[in-house]
């Protein structure tokens, strides 16, 4: 049963926000700066990597490291709790793959019925 307070409900939030999970994703391979999280992502905004990247810092699921360089450096990485979740997105990834098509035609079905 998923009651509003229950573990799999915290799991399901932090999945379900837009953008984690593409986050995430994308530092599968190591630490990146985020312009690097900017270019390899696409379509999001340097206000929207930060408030994420803030979000997962916070949630435990990366790690920021801040370096004392001229000009500053600062990189994020992926906690070994922030891999745990890649299994479960590349599984999300896998069924969307499957079965966008599906979804959209249902959407498209329902567009065509409902008046504005």
């Amino acid at each position: 049963m998923f009651l509003a307070d229950c573990q799999a409900r915290l799991a399901f939030d932090l999945l379900g926000n837009t953008w984690n999970a593409v986050v995430l994703w994308a530092l599968r391979h190591g630490p990146r700066r985020p312009g690097e999280l900017r270019d390899t992502i696409g379509g999001i905004s340097t206000k929207v990597l930060t408030e994420t990247l803030r979000r997962l810092e916070y949630n435990g699921l990366v790690t920021r490291h801040a370096y004392a360089e001229a000009p500053p450096r600062v990189e994020y990485e992926l906690t070994a709790l922030g891999h745990s979740l890649l299994p479960p997105i590349a599984a999300f990834g896998e069924w969307a793959f499957d079965h966008a098509d599906e979804v959209l035609e249902a959407q498209d079905r329902l567009d065509g019925t409902r008046s504005p």
